[in-house]
């Protein structure tokens, strides 16, 4: 230990004191992440540790752009229906709970080597959920799985998470050299094959992975919508059964009855062929209804949709409780004349559990009935004032996608990594020019391009840098790397598992950016002191700070898959810490051969 260090530099105690503080406030969770640190960086500004532009580096940084960037791109392609089509074609027909693993290990990993692994899982957790009640398949048996599966193959490309884009930044800094497309590629293939051989193996154990239940399942919700969808012309749906076109054993909706040309088909065989105009009445909640909003080939049944005001792409679904003093009360829907004189069509109607099995038209509205409304977000400002209803709330993620413009935000989006692979643009350059193409295009409107950033992330980022930045500049980089290698000795493969220790460790308590960002300098200055190559240490802090298997707070989509799958804590220390322990190993054989010290 430098002890000298400690009685020369204020600056350096200080910045070791906020750093501590800081990771202490995460760990303990008692402060956001992205305001923790920001803290810091203010700390450190207004002590003089850090100017101004130091303190605000990450600010322009190329790394935390391209991940802004990258937000809006996956946003695109999530709201024009793209990813729902890939995952409905690609999920098909399971013979065993094996098989099920594999397709929804494969398709996903696959995805998330070309998106942010968020809005992936985002997606994949109601389809899985669907399709896994459908086939009878228990849903903790698949989710985590799926989740790690995701996290693997967003280590196979530089754009598969933002944690690869971020410590590409840094290293831009450094030496003026991003790293390419595939670079990671050389380590992130074994790692993702060795990792499903684990996966599929270890799941099979009831110790490893528990055969749970959801706490909260959407078919607990007690309002129970009725709705009526129909068959486009030229729907894709047309000429195949029930279960074909994945109608059957939906989660928490129920098809009800077929109506065909008035001849009304109830007890539907899941045999039963579709055709063009049949009218489908389902019965279900309203996450249930939301979904079957977006499935491709299907409207609803009401004609007063078509005649609202703007496209429907602007509209959204909304919820409102009908009062004791609406003048439509004790009259049929269609007799209310509803579109004309509130500009929103009722799509379904929920009555205290009650099970409506009339035509939504003939159904006679009462005080407390729920209605799900079709309207632009302007009818949630005028009615929130308006006695006629009580409560009245938007259906979050209710927008129906632009199928129709599924294909061009396929083709910006392989565009995009066409040319950041060929290195025709950098990444950074090809993200923006991608998202800008997203929003002119309409793939995603302006509002929610803004929405789908996530804004607090970006902060984290921007932020760490500054921490990052107070840690080279006070030299406290220079004294825990040589802690590092008093510890480990000067034998690189030892230093090298230190580092990924340590890193993975932050990881698992705190933000994964964060985590890359604080070591890196760290990393850097130690393979620096033993005259080492540095790419093997930021290849490691790459892999680690994305591989937080071992806890729901390791990375952010372990929480996505956390109540959904009925897991508890221990779920993922069991299961994830071994296969956390498995990608250590490989990643430092491997590292050095493919970066050599």
């Amino acid at each position: 230990m430098n002890l000298s260090f400690w009685h020369e530099n204020w600056q350096g105690i200080l910045t070791a004191l906020v750093v501590g503080a800081t990771l202490l406030a995460l760990l303990l969770g008692r402060r956001a992440p992205d305001m923790a640190m920001l803290g810091a960086v203010i700390v450190l500004l207004a002590s003089g540790v850090l100017s101004p532009a130091e303190a605000f580096s990450g600010m322009s940084n190329q790394g935390m752009l391209t991940v802004a960037a990258l937000f809006v791109v996956a946003a695109a392609v999530h709201r024009t229906g793209a990813l729902a089509l890939v995952i409905d074609r690609g999920l098909g027909r399971p013979r065993s709970l094996h098989e099920a693993q594999v397709r929804t290990m494969t398709i996903p990993a696959v995805l998330s080597g070309f998106m942010n692994n968020t809005p992936v899982v985002a997606l994949m957790v109601p389809a899985v959920r669907t399709w896994a009640h459908k086939h009878q398949l228990s849903i903790s048996k698949i989710l985590m799985p799926m989740n790690d599966a995701v996290v693997l193959g967003g280590l196979c490309t530089l754009i598969g998470t933002s944690t690869n884009i971020v410590v590409s930044g840094l290293l831009n800094e450094k030496t003026g050299r991003s790293l390419g497309m595939f670079d990671i590629t050389w380590l992130g293939v074994p790692l993702l094959i060795v990792g499903f051989a684990y996966i599929l193996v270890a799941s099979k154990s009831q110790w490893l992975l528990k055969d749970r239940r959801p706490a909260v399942s959407a078919g607990d919700d007690p309002r129970e919508y009725s709705l009526e969808m129909v068959v486009e012309s030229g729907s894709p749906l047309a000429g195949r059964t029930i279960e074909q076109a994945g109608l059957r054993g939906l989660h928490g909706l129920f098809l009800m009855e077929v109506d065909r040309a008035g001849h009304v088909r109830a007890a539907v065989e899941p045999t039963e062929r579709l055709e063009e105009g049949d009218r489908l009445v389902f019965v279900g909640v309203v996450d249930s209804v939301v979904e079957l909003q977006k499935i491709r080939g299907l409207r609803p049944a009401t004609d007063q949709v078509f005649q609202l005001d703007g496209p429907r792409s602007e509209r959204t679904l909304l919820e409102a409780v009908v009062s004791n003093t609406c003048p439509l009360v004790g009259r049929t829907i269609r007799e209310g004349q509803f579109r004309s004189t509130y500009d929103a069509v009722i799509i379904a109607v929920a009555r205290n559990g009650e099970r409506l099995r009339k035509k939504i038209g003939d159904i006679i509205l009462q005080p407390g009935d729920t209605l799900l409304l079709e309207a632009s977000p302007r009818f949630l400002k005028r009615q929130k004032t308006n006695r006629d209803f009580y409560l009245v709330s938007e259906v979050k993620g209710a927008k129906p996608p632009r199928h129709d413009l599924a294909w061009i935000a396929c083709t910006i989006l392989v565009a995009m990594v066409l040319a950041a692979t060929l290195e025709l643009v950098p990444m950074v350059a090809a993200a923006l020019v991608a998202a800008a193409a997203m929003v002119a295009t309409g793939c995603i409107g302006p509002n929610e391009a803004r929405k789908s950033i996530e804004w607090e992330t970006l902060l984290l980022i921007a932020a760490s840098f500054g921490l990052a930045q107070a840690i080279e500049k006070t030299g406290l980089d220079e004294l825990l790397a040589q802690s590092t290698i008093g510890a480990a000795g000067d034998r690189p493969h030892l230093v090298l598992a230190a580092i990924y220790f340590v890193t993975m460790l932050f990881t698992e308590t705190m933000s994964n950016n964060a985590a890359a960002v604080l070591i890196f300098p760290i990393a850097w200055q130690t393979a620096t002191d033993l005259g080492l190559n540095p790419m093997p240490f930021i290849m490691a802090i790459t892999v680690a700070a994305s591989c937080g298997f071992a806890s729901p707070l390791g990375y952010q989509t372990n929480l996505m898959v956390y109540g959904p799958g009925g897991y508890k804590f221990s779920d993922y220390l069991r299961f994830g810490g071994p296969l956390n322990l498995i990608v250590m190993a490989i990643t430092i054989i491997l590292a050095p051969l493919i970066w050599p010290f």
